[in-house]
C-alpha cells in the first residue's frame, strides 16, 4: 500500500508481519497443506487479540480502528496476509463482522468472531455475466413467522469451519440477509477442492432451512445496499491482499536476479531482463495506486466506489497474473518446484483473482455502469 500511514497504523502492520513471520513462515503454511482447517484455532484467536477482526466493528460493540479508518487498518492486514500467503478466514469473518455491528444484531455471535473463539462466513451473491450486477443464488420464503431458506452457494471460505453464515436470498423481487447456523437441520456443506495451500472452501446448500425471524440481519427486503457495501469491503481486502503477494513474489524475483549468475554475470545485468523488470515494477506501484484509491473511494462511500472497485480487481487480476507468470519464468526450473516458496504466492493470487468476480466479470461491471451514466466516467 502506498498510502500515507500514521504512526499507529505502521505499528499494527509492523505487529501483524512480525506475529506472520514467526506464526506462517513458508514451511508452516507448506506443512498446512492437508489440515482439514487450513488454520490453527489458536492461531486465528491470537491474530483476533491483535485487532484482526475488529477493525469493520464499532466500539458501542466491542470493536474499533487505529485510525478512524477501519477498512484502511483492516487493508494493512490484508496485505501482509498476501504478502505472507497466510491463512485464516480474513475476509470472509470482516464482512460477517461489519453487517452484524452495523445492524447491532447477534450480538452473542458477534462477540465471538472478536475473540476469534467463533468463525462465521459470507455466502454472497453471484456475479451476473450479461449486465455485470450480482444475483443471490438462496431465496426465502415465508410459513407464517418462519422463514424458509432454499438454495446453493459456492465456493464460501471456510465453510466447513464456519459456525455460521451470513447468506444473501432473493425475497420477492428484493434482497433480504439471514444468519444461519451450521447447526440448522437442512444445512449442508460439500468441500471443495482449491489450489491454495492454506484456505478451505465448500458448497453451501440450504434444503428448506426453517428460521424464527430474529434470524433476520437488517429488515427484510432491504438488504441491496448493505449487500453492495459488503461488495465493495470484499474486493477492497482482496485487492489489498493480492497486491502483497504480488509485491512479495516481485521482491523474490528481485533478489534472484541479482544472486543468481549466468556465464558470469547476475541475471540482473542482461538487458532484455532489465526491460521485463520495468514491465512488472509498472504493474505493480499501478496495482498498488488503483487498490488504495478503491479502498478510499469505499471507505468514504464514494459515488464512484462501485467503478474503482471494479476496475481495480480487472487490472490487479490481469496484470498480477502476468507479474507472477513473469516471476516463475525468470526462476527458471526452481521456480516450479513445490520446494520453492514462489508458488505460495501464485496459488494465493489466483484464487484470490477468481473471488467476487473474475477481471472479465468486472469489466463487464465498469461497461454496465459507463452504459448508465450515459458513457462517462464518473
Amino acid at each position: 500500500m502506498l498510502l500515507g500511514l500514521t504512526p499507529d497504523q505502521i505499528f499494527f502492520r509492523e505487529t501483524t508481519a512480525r506475529f506472520l513471520d514467526e506464526q506462517a513462515p513458508p514451511d508452516r503454511v507448506r506443512a498446512l497443506r492437508d489440515d482439514p482447517a487450513g488454520f490453527d484455532p489458536e492461531y486465528w484467536r491470537r491474530g483476533a487479540e491483535l485487532g484482526w477482526t475488529s477493525p469493520l466493528v464499532s466500539e458501542a460493540n466491542g470493536g474499533g480502528t487505529i485510525s478512524g479508518a477501519g477498512l484502511a487498518d483492516l487493508a494493512l492486514v490484508a496485505y501482509e496476509f498476501g504478502r505472507h500467503a497466510a491463512p485464516g478466514p480474513l475476509v470472509a469473518t470482516n464482512v460477517v463482522a461489519s453487517a452484524l455491528s452495523t445492524h447491532d444484531a447477534h450480538t452473542d455471535v458477534l462477540a465471538a468472531l472478536l475473540s476469534g473463539e467463533g468463525i462465521a462466513t459470507w455466502c454472497p451473491p453471484e456475479p451476473e455475466p450479461v449486465r455485470g450486477g450480482w444475483r443471490p443464488s438462496v431465496e426465502v420464503d415465508r410459513d407464517g413467522a418462519t422463514l424458509v431458506v432454499r438454495g446453493e452457494v459456492r465456493p464460501v471460505e471456510a465453510a466447513v469451519q464456519a459456525d455460521h453464515f451470513l447468506v444473501t436470498a432473493r425475497d420477492g423481487n428484493r434482497t433480504t440477509q439471514v444468519l444461519v447456523p451450521a447447526s440448522a437441520d437442512g444445512v449442508s456443506v460439500a468441500p471443495m477442492q482449491t489450489m491454495d495451500l492454506t484456505r478451505r472452501f465448500g458448497a453451501v446448500t440450504f434444503h428448506d432451512v426453517r428460521l424464527a425471524p430474529e434470524a433476520l440481519v437488517g429488515a427484510a427486503g432491504e438488504a441491496r445496499p448493505e449487500v453492495e457495501r459488503q461488495l465493495r469491503q470484499a474486493l477492497a481486502l482482496l485487492n489489498a491482499e493480492a497486491v502483497g503477494t504480488m509485491q512479495a513474489a516481485f521482491d523474490m524475483t528481485v533478489e534472484w536476479a541479482f544472486d543468481r549468475y549466468s556465464f558470469g554475470r547476475p541475471l540482473a545485468s542482461y538487458q532484455a531482463l532489465k526491460h521485463r523488470y520495468a514491465d512488472m515494477m509498472t504493474w505493480l506501484e499501478a496495482s498498488h495506486a488503483i487498490g488504495d484509491a478503491a479502498l478510499v473511494a469505499t471507505e468514504d462511500d464514494a459515488a464512484d466506489a462501485d467503478e474503482l472497485t471494479s476496475a481495480a480487481k480487472a487490472f490487479i487480476g490481469e496484470y498480477g497474473a502476468e507479474l507472477i507468470q513473469d516471476c516463475v519464468q525468470m526462476h527458471g526450473g526452481i521456480g516450479i518446484t513445490f520446494e520453492h516458496d514462489l508458488h505460495l504466492f501464485l496459488r494465493r493470487f489466483t484464487v484470490n483473482r477468481s473471488l467476487v468476480g473474475t477481471p472479465a466479470d468486472h469489466r463487464q461491471r465498469i461497461a454496465t455502469i459507463l452504459d448508465e451514466q450515459g458513457g462517462e466516467a464518473a
